[in-house]
């Protein structure tokens, strides 16, 4: 890990920039940015389950579809 400490003397604005440019190049913040949204893969369990919830919830839009309390979108 890079560490950055200001120098004797140095201004504030330098040492951000060298700082910023420091970070650029250690590649820290892109790798921080990659893993910002990634979710793992589900497991047999979790997939059956949502399946399972997602065809109770067809099947009830289904009734409901056919007893008019919901309108057809589909196309």
């Amino acid at each position: 890990m890079a560490d950055f400490k200001r120098k004797t003397g140095e201004n504030f604005e330098s040492f951000l920039r060298r700082f910023k440019k420091g970070l650029r190049n250690s590649k820290r913040l892109d790798k921080a940015r990659e893993k910002r949204y990634y979710q793992g893969k589900k497991s047999k369990r979790e997939q059956k389950k949502y399946a399972l919830t997602s065809l109770e919830l067809g099947k009830k839009n289904e009734y409901l579809r056919k007893i008019g309390k919901l309108t057809d979108d589909r196309k």
